[in-house]
């Protein structure tokens, strides 16, 4: 209690309460050449980053703006950028007219408008009741991104995100895998991943993976935001991902759009995303419906995700929207292969029975009250009801549809299947609220904003393990009775509990440096209740002993973690961003009590610690060239990984510290703009993305570890591409290579034929990759086509230790898209 009363103080200590007095600035926008007034014309401010619409009209209206000289850009896309200085000392009403574009812009004009203006790569110091100043971060605007959008393919959809590490191993994009600075891939759980602003993984601290991903073409926006978001999102290295669902503007009253995509083996995808505005309430919502035959034999899907949000204004201050969201998914899974398998044919499977479920369920309701202007509180409760199954069998690639108990899939006379496959059942059940308030305020002469919030987060998830069907379908039911020696059997409930508090302020020591300081207390309470078999054969594999064996643990911790951000925007054209934050990783008792016929786990794996610091430069040179250019360093400590031990047995647990750092850029060119600034039918665009990554393990009390490179990190991660545009037609192309990468901390070298570990150990071979986007635009219909992997590399950049494997994941061949995109 005394440590809780410490940490509030420490709290209190960011939010001082002071008043202020500002002005109110009315505009009216109208055209230069008809003097009527223009509606969706977006009013920036340079300084603060944050973006006015007017509405039908051509009014808009801004509070409480401080005595001071304003800088606005004023855009809309058919007529003239313009520049407007105000200098504020009462409260004023202005007239601002636009001039028509002479000619009709292309798609790549268009876009290079767009981030010239609102800098559409980097969130604003405050959004809602967030807080992003100080923190290396990016936004992905779909609008912008050219690629296969239907697969939600990763590659391209963070082409200009640096440093991410990819896993390309799921058909149909059902599942995102995203890692970045040594984190591992993995269904995106070193990240914090977010829908709208609420958790959407199966449980943030025990186990953090993400069964689902919102489908690309129903989006607006992706946030990112590096691991300095540890203070606001939670405690993870990784940093916050957070997916922004389109909805209608606002100003009109129905919106529709449909797109529907089919391409190389088998696959269509159908989406439909709507919107409806009224005075006081809006409904916004999509349905997509995909499947596919997947590149491989044996890898089949088909999916289905619904999404509704309904929006109740109950007054101009006051908002409630209710969100659902439901997505299932059932695949076929080919299994992994070994090198060996790989080299011969990558689309082979080695596994016809295995089959892998998801059913999902989100709910969110949020309430924002804005007291007065940029005075707001916002109030999210959250929950999921969710269930995935995995079925099959996870031994060896190397024995061809091995059985956990003989290491043969036996049959009888009749080509009956006679032993059972492995089935994994998880049920995730979990809620929660996240309570922010944000105001503006005045320390002395020095303005600041202040944000305070609490996170309060309980989950009663279970893990059942057994033996499945002896069948070749999709049959999620055990069937214990007929093998009750059966050896990988538990059963665990997880109740995890967890409460937060955290604080940051921005203190603006001018109008444009400023610093950041945060605070985050964390109580985090991980249970597991259950039992498991423990099944003992002779030498001949006939069961002598059956034992039940209970295992509950409870491990209770409190902490506090500590950041600074430091920021100075010395123009609208140039800035630089320094951050400390640190952070902390918990173990999950639903990974560790598994079983795997490929690893075991060290019943005293410990938590992750660490840090992360950055330091960064992005700006614009002219309206041809822009840049952003970072350097990063880690600290990870107690880092949790798979070793070698003395009886050449796997083990995962906390292998030492380890140190990361690494240089991320990204320069994008426009030849034409560079050569002549006037208006033009034809556009190019260039862009370049690298990041070197540099790792290294300093301290480890395992042999052959220390001085050995980070697993699932790349040297060289580069991403380049150039878009060309004649009027509505574009075309983009884009090249992809990414350097060798170990996947275990002792680096091991490929295991030869015959080896069980063929396909698990070893590094990921070099690869590159060329991808073309063909798109032309009339009016409401877009029309879209493509290649993926043109020269139809084989390729792999996954080594699965157990699902969807275990083995090497092939990447998919080449292959080909279509699209058609219409829009009310």
């Amino acid at each position: 209690m005394i440590r809780l009363k410490k940490n509030i103080t420490l709290i209190i200590f960011f939010f001082p309460i002071v008043l202020i007095g500002q002005y109110t600035l009315k505009v009216n926008v109208v055209s230069e050449e008809e003097n009527l007034p223009l509606q969706n014309v977006e009013l920036y401010h340079k300084v603060e980053g944050k973006i006015y619409l007017s509405d039908a009209k051509g009014f808009l209206q801004i509070d409480d703006l401080a005595k001071a000289k304003h800088e606005f850009l004023v855009f809309r896309e058919d007529f003239d950028i313009l520049n407007k200085e105000i200098d504020l000392d009462s409260d004023t009403t202005i007239l601002i007219q636009l001039r028509s574009l002479s000619v009709a812009l292309n798609a790549i004009e268009i876009a290079e408008r767009k981030k010239e203006i609102f800098q559409i790569r980097h969130l604003k110091d405050v959004e809602g009741t967030a807080i992003y100043a100080g923190k290396k971060s990016e936004v992905v605007l779909m609008d912008l991104v050219r690629g296969n959008v239907a697969i939600n393919q990763a590659r391209q959809v963070y082409a200009q995100v640096s440093g991410l590490n990819i896993y390309e191993g799921s058909d149909g994009g059902l599942q995102l895998n995203l890692g970045g600075r040594g984190l591992d891939p993995n269904r995106t759980s070193n990240f914090n991943t977010r829908q709208n602003g609420y958790d959407i993984s199966a449980d943030v601290l025990g186990y953090p993976e993400n069964y689902y991903t919102p489908p690309t073409e129903a989006l607006e926006e992706i946030r990112i935001v590096r691991g300095a978001s540890s203070l606001q999102y939670g405690t993870q290295f990784g940093g916050l991902i957070d997916f922004r669902i389109k909805k209608a503007p606002n100003f009109k009253k129905f919106d529709l759009q449909t797109s529907h995509t089919i391409g190389s083996y088998g696959l269509y995808s159908s989406l439909t995303n709507f919107g409806v505005n009224r005075s006081k309430v809006s409904v916004n919502g999509f349905y997509q419906y995909k499947r596919g035959n997947g590149f491989r034999e044996n890898s089949q899907f088909k999916s289905n995700n619904l999404w509704l949000a309904v929006d109740y204004k109950l007054s101009t201050q006051t908002n409630v929207e209710f969100e659902f969201t439901y997505f299932n998914y059932l695949a076929k899974q080919a299994g992994g292969l070994t090198d060996q398998q790989f080299e011969i044919d990558p689309q082979m499977s080695t596994r016809s029975r295995n089959w892998f479920g998801v059913d999902w369920k989100l709910y969110n309701l949020e309430f924002i009250h804005e007291f007065k202007k940029d005075h707001k509180i916002s109030l999210s409760l959250f929950a999921l009801d969710a269930a995935r199954n995995a079925l099959g069998f996870r031994g060896n690639p190397s024995n061809l549809n091995e059985n956990p108990i003989t290491a043969l899939d036996e049959q009888d006379l009749q080509g009956q299947f006679i032993l059972p496959r492995d089935l994994i059942k998880g049920t995730f059940r979990n809620a929660g609220f996240e309570f922010r308030y944000i105001q503006p305020l005045y320390v002395g002469e020095i303005k600041s904003i202040a944000l305070v919030g609490q996170k309060l987060f309980k989950a009663k998830n279970a893990s059942i393990q057994g033996p499945g069907s002896n069948g070749v379908d999709p049959e999620f039911s055990f069937s214990n009775e007929l093998y009750p020696d059966y050896p990988s059997q538990s059963n665990f409930l997880f109740p995890n509990f967890n409460y937060s508090a955290f604080a940051e302020n921005i203190f603006y020591l001018n109008p444009r440096f400023s610093i950041t300081p945060g605070i985050r207390w964390e109580y985090i309470k991980t249970q597991s209740e259950g039992n498991y078999n423990q099944v003992i054969f002779d030498n001949a594999g006939n069961p002598i002993a059956n034992n039940l064996l209970t295992d509950d643990r409870l491990l209770e911790r409190n902490f506090l973690l500590l950041g600074i951000g430091i920021q100075h925007k010395k123009s609208e054209n140039f800035q630089c961003v320094f951050n400390f934050s640190q952070n902390y990783r918990s173990v999950t008792f639903s990974d560790i009590r598994t079983v795997s016929p490929t690893f075991v786990i060290d019943p005293d794996i410990k938590d992750e610690t660490g840090f992360t610091a950055d330091f960064g430069i992005k700006g614009r040179y002219g309206k041809y060239l822009s840049y952003d250019l970072s350097t990063y360093g880690i600290l990870y400590d107690n880092r949790i990984g798979i070793i070698l031990d003395d009886r050449a047995n796997r083990i995962r647990k906390n292998i030492g510290k380890a140190l990361i750092g690494g240089l991320e850029s990204l320069l994008t060119f426009n030849p034409v703009r560079f050569i002549n600034d006037s208006t033009s039918l034809w556009s190019t665009n260039m862009f370049v993305n690298m990041a070197i990554t540099t790792s290294r393990y300093i301290e480890s009390e395992e042999s052959n570890v220390v001085g050995k490179q980070v697993e699932f990190i790349p040297l060289i991660n580069l991403k380049t591409g150039v878009d060309l545009a004649y009027k509505r037609t574009q075309i983009s192309a884009q090249y992809s290579f990414i350097s060798k990468q170990y996947t275990d901390v002792q680096n091991s070298s490929i295991a030869p034929a015959g080896d069980n570990r063929s396909g698990i150990i070893g590094e990921i071979p070099a690869y590159q990759i060329f991808d073309l986007h063909l798109s032309h635009n009339l009016d409401r219909v877009e029309i879209s086509a493509g290649v993926n992997n043109l020269f139809d590399a084989a390729y792999f950049t996954r080594r699965a230790t157990g699902y969807p494997g275990p083995g090497i994941i092939p990447s998919t061949g080449r292959n080909f898209y279509f699209g058609v995109n219409w829009k009310l």
